[in-house]
């Protein structure tokens, strides 16, 4: 008996081979369900949304922008070319690279709009790859309302997450709704101002600081910082109004200690500097006499736009170029040969910059005009220029 059972049990154990089979099927049953709870791709994820996402989410999302770019879009070009004077300047940027970086109002080159030109770069690509015409410069901005929509919505989401995934993407699509049928949001994507990028940058740099805050990330914080730094190439310090908000909120609310916040703070404003000041540096280096006069100012830098008429004086409330003063202190250098023809941009932009001393007046014609393409028509400037 005792024999008989010792053999049963010595080939038993072996028999537990099914033990190490179970296994690999349990294995093989993980690996089949891992798929489904794997966090898709980046694009998969702008496109689909999270795996984890009610099915409802992702479509009203898509639905909103949607409704959002047929309201832009929708007959765009009845505005014309909106604002003349900075679709003269994207006229430039279309015809000159060194107008375009500058940000000039004529491609020859003799003076710049007074703001920067971040928002003229985007206008100037746009006319350049698709020809200059008022679809080319106002498309661009109508596109710019749709990524705010979704940057609101995205940033509201994620500020909600602790109330829920429902609630979540409920005030997110109520928040971007909110901004996509505004009036004044309308009518500022359907113009060529530089608020429209303007409000993108500062919408991203909101994304880029509640994503920061939650894993104390400092390369969303320095995205952040890369976003203000481009919004001040846009509309100067007024792009940097709400850098206090975003700083404190991180140096409160971020999820580390009290000394990496601070680096990481320092990070991201190294970043801003970097971002923003580039620009500003390359104008202080290029020789005055080999580009164009920095409109706005008073002494042909743009230092004196940043402290003065496009920082300080918008800040608080002086309407004037260089914080004050401005029509009679604006004193370009003399203009080239192309300003000296009537009806020329440049003629328009030397009458702009010295209005109140009517150098140029007598030699243009009280309503300058700027010749587009064949068929495209003319972009009046004086109007513009002399409001």
């Amino acid at each position: 008996m005792t024999g008989h059972i010792v053999p049963g049990h010595v080939t038993r154990p072996p028999v537990s081979v099914p033990r190490t089979s179970g296994a690999t099927t349990g294995s093989s049953t993980s690996g089949a369900a891992a798929p489904s709870t794997a966090r898709r791709g980046l694009i998969a994820r702008i496109i689909l949304g999270e795996r984890t996402d009610a099915a409802w989410i992702r479509p009203s999302f898509w639905a909103l922008l949607i409704v959002t770019g047929l309201l832009y879009l929708w007959n765009l070009s009845e505005s014309g070319w909106a604002n003349s004077f900075y679709a003269a300047a994207v006229q430039a940027g279309s015809r000159s690279w060194t107008a375009l970086f500058f940000g000039s109002l004529d491609s020859s080159n003799f003076i710049t709009v007074d703001k920067p030109p971040a928002s003229l770069w985007v206008m100037g690509l746009s006319a350049r790859i698709f020809g200059f015409s008022s679809w080319s410069v106002l498309v661009p901005q109508a596109l710019m309302g749709v990524a705010a929509v979704a940057l609101v919505f995205a940033t509201v989401r994620r500020s909600l997450v602790a109330f829920g995934q429902r609630l979540g993407a409920v005030g997110g699509l109520v928040a971007g709704a909110v901004l996509a049928f505004t009036p004044a949001a309308a009518l500022m994507f359907r113009f060529d101002n530089p608020d429209a990028l303007l409000t993108v940058l500062m919408t991203a740099a909101a994304y880029c600081v509640v994503r920061a805050l939650p894993a104390a990330s400092w390369r969303w914080l320095a995205l952040a910082g890369v976003a203000l730094g481009f919004a001040f190439l846009t509309k100067m310090l007024q792009g940097l109004l709400v850098l206090p908000a975003f700083g404190l909120a991180y140096l409160l609310l971020a999820n580390t200690t009290v000394w990496r916040r601070l680096a990481h703070l320092g990070v991201a404003a190294g970043a801003l500097v970097v971002s923003a000041g580039w620009w500003v540096l390359a104008v202080a280096l290029w020789p005055a006499s080999a580009r164009p006069y920095i409109g706005g100012s008073t002494d042909n830098t743009v230092l004196d736009l940043v402290f003065g008429y496009n920082g300080l004086g918008r800040i608080f409330g002086a309407t004037a170029g260089g914080g004050g003063n401005a029509g009679a202190a604006r004193q370009p250098r003399p203009a080239r040969a192309s300003a000296e023809r009537p009806g020329s941009a440049a003629c328009s932009a030397a009458r702009w910059a010295s209005r109140s001393r009517g150098c140029c007046r007598r030699r243009c014609s009280p309503w300058s005009s700027v010749s587009g393409p064949p068929g495209s028509g003319t972009v009046p400037t004086a109007p513009a220029l002399l409001s």
